[in-house]
């Protein structure tokens, strides 16, 4: 494959694409925020405002502001949805709802911790812009949140029983690899190292596990194995796009037996994840060969895909294994061939088993402006490293 027509391939479907399917399509002129719930075309078909999707789109705006180019018009789309969050967003004590009516009235409760964390990166990102301290404040206060609620993420609006089946998700390590890069700039040095000493033990010495070289989605407490639904579950997607988090922060630490022991993980969960019948990664598994409980399982995800393409080309420029280049063309060769919409623009989300299109809106609940955009921008840039 050839690096500059790869790199303009996924640079001009960043600016000539899909940023302008969402600077088009999502601004609510009347209320404030974004409309996430587009149609094919772009239509807006519900207005229901989910605040993690709501906080993507402030950060996804903010970082093309900041990294890609000084466009006026970028930045004013982050404040036009950041002033809707911080009006609307949460419950005064910043702790974030998951979604809410057009008009900004709560819909549901602050359950999700990825609202608050979404809201962290969004504001952190702004300050970055434009050096507002409100900004960094309402940032370093939610990340605080977030810290005080990770050993309980649900807290009060859990629907699990105590003490029976106790167990620990990855969703929230995982991430915190992330964010804790995302606003270095507003910590201190100590509870950054504090932070990314956590979460590095987590992700791979807690869920990582050595007998299968894979990464659970859920352990117990003390990081054994249950024997359960949950306990069971893998998800692809989120083990790969992991391993890119953990490879900046080998790049950040200055480690790079740490990008060497994500490119392993990663590439065995690729190769662990592949449908060899008709191509692509499954959605859910399951880590003994048992049925799964989601009946998506054997859907083919967007986001999925795109991170994969970050991590393997991360991984390539880490560390030259040539197994992440030849993946990389397996996996960009499907994505290109299945998820653009050539016709309409932007990326479907969800096909189904064999590739074919499921549903085709644009965004919706869980789908906004975050995973395509971003994953374009970090292949891109990371070719150019190459």
């Amino acid at each position: 494959m050839e690096k500059e027509k790869l790199i303009h391939q996924y640079k001009s479907a960043l600016l000539d694409d899909v940023v302008p399917f969402w600077e088009n399509n999502s601004k609510d002129e009347r209320y404030g925020g974004y409309f996430t719930c587009l149609d094919r075309q772009g239509r807006v078909y519900d207005t229901d405002k989910f605040i993690w999707l709501q906080g993507r789109e402030v950060w996804m705006f903010s970082s093309l502001y900041n990294r890609v180019e000084k466009k006026e018009a970028w930045l004013e789309m982050a404040l036009h949805g950041a002033r809707f969050l911080q009006k609307y967003g949460h419950d005064g004590e910043l702790n974030w709802y998951f979604s809410l009516t057009r008009e900004g009235k709560p819909l549901v409760e602050p359950y999700n911790i990825f609202s608050d964390c979404f809201a962290t990166m969004a504001f952190g990102q702004l300050f970055r812009a434009t050096g507002d301290e409100q900004y960094g404040e309402i940032a370093l206060k939610t990340f605080g949140n977030i810290l005080g609620r990770a050993g309980n993420p649900k807290g009060r609006w859990s629907k699990a029983v105590a003490g029976t089946r106790p167990l620990k998700g990855f969703s929230l390590p995982m991430i915190l690899c992330n964010l804790s890069l995302e606003i270095e700039h507003l910590l201190t040095r100590e509870r950054v190292e504090a932070t990314i000493d956590q979460v590095l033990h987590e992700v791979m010495e807690v869920f990582y596990q050595p007998e299968s070289g894979l990464i659970l989605e859920n352990v117990q407490p003390d990081g054994s194995f249950s024997d359960s639904y949950e306990g069971r579950l893998l998800n692809p997607g989120h083990a790969i796009e992991a391993m890119w988090f953990i490879m900046d922060l080998s790049t950040r630490l200055n480690r790079p037996a740490l990008a060497e022991k994500a490119v392993d993980i990663a590439l065995r969960t690729l190769e662990y994840g592949w449908d060899e019948e008709f191509g692509g990664i499954f959605y859910f598994m399951d880590l003994l060969g048992h049925p799964v409980q989601q009946l998506e399982w054997d859907q083919k995800l967007w986001w999925v895909h795109m991170e994969t393409l970050i991590t393997l080309a991360k991984g390539y420029q880490l560390t030259g294994n040539p197994q992440c280049l030849t993946w990389f063309e397996k996996v960009h060769d499907y994505t290109w061939s299945h998820f653009p919409d050539p016709q309409y623009g932007e990326w479907f989300g969800y096909l189904n088993r064999r590739g074919e299109v499921l549903l085709p809106l644009k965004g919706g609940k869980w789908k906004g402006f975050f995973h395509v955009p971003r994953g374009l921008y970090q292949v891109y840039t990371t070719l150019e490293k190459i």
